[in-house]
C-alpha cells in the first residue's frame, strides 16, 4: 500500500489546530498616509470590499515605510533602472544602490564594511553557519532566547554550542571558563529581545568576551533606527558598539523596507561574502528597495523626532494598560506585551479583537515563545494617537472580561 502523504499533512495540521497554534494570515492593505489604518479583506465578503482596522502589531516601528523621502527614492529608482536587480551579487546583481547602502550601513555602525542580505533571517543564518566553517573548532555561546534565525544558523554550522540562561552573564562566564582556552569562541546575543522587550547587558558581555578571547555577535534588528546616536542601536547607546565584532541588523523594521545586513571588519565581511551560500546564490535586493532603505537610514541618522515620539507613545500605552488592570509584561523598550498564557485563548482573544473591534494584533504562540507564555505583542508607533489607544484599551477590557481573563483591580 502506498504511503498516504495527504493523511500525514492533514494529521500535522490537525494537531496544530487542536493546540490552538494554527496560523491564519490576515489579508490587509495599509492606507498610504493614514497608517496605522488599513483595510481587512475577507473571503466571505462577496462584494470584495474591506473592513477598516487599526494595525497594532507592525514592525514598521517608526512608520518609515510611509515616509515621503523613502517613497520618493523608491519611485526614482524604479524610473531610473527598472524593477529587479537582474541577478546575484556576483552576476550582474550589484548595483550602485547596493554599494552605497553598504557604505552607509558600515558608517552607521562604525565598522570597516557591511554586507546586504535579502532578509534579517538570512543574514543571521548565513553568517553564523559560515563562521563555523571558516573558524575550525569554533565554540558558540548563545542566549537561550535568541531568535530562530540565529538558532538555525548555529545549527547549520554544525559546531559546538552552549546555551546560556537569558541575560545571565554569570552563567555565560561559567561556560566560557569551562571551554578550551585555545579554541575560537563567539558569543551570540540580541540587543532587544522582541517578545519580551528586554535589553541585553552589552557591556558585561563585551567584558567577558575580552576576558576569554571571544568574538561578539549582536542581533540589533529590533533596535537599529530606534536607539543610540543616529539610530545605530543599543550598542551605540551603551557605548559598546566599537567593542562588538559583528553587528547584524534588518532593513525591514525601523527602516521600513526589507532586507538584512552585517557590519564588521573588512576581512570578516569578505569571508562571509566569499563563502556563505545564503549570500552567493541569492538574487540581490531590488534596486528600489536599496534606494528606499538608503533614504530611510540617512533621514534617521539626522532626525531624533521619530525616536522620541516612539518612546513617548510606548510609555503612554503601557500606562494605559496598567491603569486598566491588563496584564502588562514589564518591558523597558518600545515593545508592549500583554500576557495571556494559553494558546487557544490567545488566538480567541485576537480573533475577537479583529472581528468585533477592528483591532489587529496577532497572537504570539509556541514556538515563537515557550508554551504557557502565549501573549499579545503590541507595537505602538509615532502615528498611534491617544484616541486609538483609548479605543484599544476599551476593546481589550471588553474582550478580556468576555473571555473571563483576570484583570488587576
Amino acid at each position: 500500500m502506498a504511503f498516504s502523504y495527504k493523511t500525514s499533512f492533514q494529521d500535522a495540521l490537525a494537531a496544530l489546530k487542536r493546540e490552538g497554534r494554527y496560523r491564519i494570515f490576515a489579508d490587509i492593505l495599509r492606507e498610504r498616509g493614514a497608517y496605522p489604518k488599513a483595510g481587512l479583506y475577507s473571503a466571505s465578503d462577496t462584494d470584495g470590499g474591506s473592513k477598516p482596522i487599526t494595525v497594532w502589531c507592525s514592525n514598521d516601528y517608526l512608520n518609515m515605510g510611509q515616509h515621503p523621502k523613502v517613497l520618493a527614492a523608491m519611485h526614482e529608482a524604479v524610473d531610473a533602472v527598472g524593477a529587479g536587480s537582474g541577478g546575484t551579487r556576483n552576476i550582474s546583481g550589484t548595483t550602485h544602490y547596493h554599494v552605497e547602502l553598504e557604505r552607509e550601513l558600515a558608517d552607521l555602525h562604525g565598522k570597516e564594511a557591511a554586507l546586504l542580505f535579502t532578509s534579517g533571517f538570512v543574514s543571521n543564518d548565513a553568517t553564523l553557519s559560515t563562521l563555523s566553517k571558516v573558524l575550525p573548532g569554533l565554540i558558540i555561546f548563545s542566549d537561550e532566547l535568541n531568535h530562530a534565525s540565529m538558532i538555525e544558523g548555529i545549527r547549520h554550522g554544525g559546531t559546538a554550542k552552549y546555551v546560556f540562561r537569558h541575560n545571565d552573564v554569570a552563567h555565560l562566564e561559567e561556560l566560557l571558563k569551562a571551554a578550551n582556552p585555545a579554541a575560537p569562541k563567539l558569543i551570540a546575543f540580541e540587543s532587544v529581545y522582541s517578545m519580551e522587550g528586554e535589553f541585553s547587558p552589552t557591556a558585561a558581555i563585551c567584558d567577558l568576551a575580552e576576558k576569554y578571547g571571544a568574538l561578539t555577535y549582536i542581533d540589533e534588528v529590533h533596535s537599529v533606527g530606534m536607539y543610540g546616536p543616529r539610530g545605530a542601536g543599543v550598542a551605540a547607546r551603551d557605548g559598546t558598539m566599537d567593542r562588538i565584532d559583528i553587528i547584524e541588523g534588518t532593513l525591514a523594521k525601523a527602516f521600513g523596507v526589507m532586507g538584512g545586513y552585517i557590519t564588521a571588519s573588512a576581512e570578516l565581511v569578505d569571508c562571509i561574502r566569499s563563502f556563505a551560500p545564503g549570500f552567493i546564490f541569492t538574487t540581490s535586493l531590488a534596486p528600489a528597495i536599496a534606494a528606499g532603505t538608503l533614504a530611510s537610514i540617512r533621514h534617521l541618522k539626522s532626525s531624533d523626532v521619530e525616536r522620541q515620539k516612539l518612546a513617548e507613545r510606548a510609555a503612554t500605552l503601557k500606562a494605559k494598560f496598567t491603569a486598566a488592570g491588563l496584564p502588562l509584561m514589564e518591558s523597558p523598550s518600545h515593545i508592549v506585551p500583554l500576557m495571556v498564557g494559553d494558546a487557544a485563548l490567545c488566538k480567541a482573544v485576537s480573533d475577537s479583537l479583529l472581528k468585533d473591534h477592528g483591532v489587529y494584533v496577532q497572537p504570539i504562540n509556541y514556538p515563537t515563545v515557550p508554551r504557557g507564555t502565549e501573549r499579545l505583542r503590541f507595537t505602538p508607533s509615532p502615528a498611534h494617537t491617544d484616541a486609538m489607544m483609548d479605543a484599544l484599551v476599551e476593546a481589550l477590557v471588553v474582550v478580556w472580561d468576555a473571555h473571563k481573563i483576570a484583570r488587576a483591580a
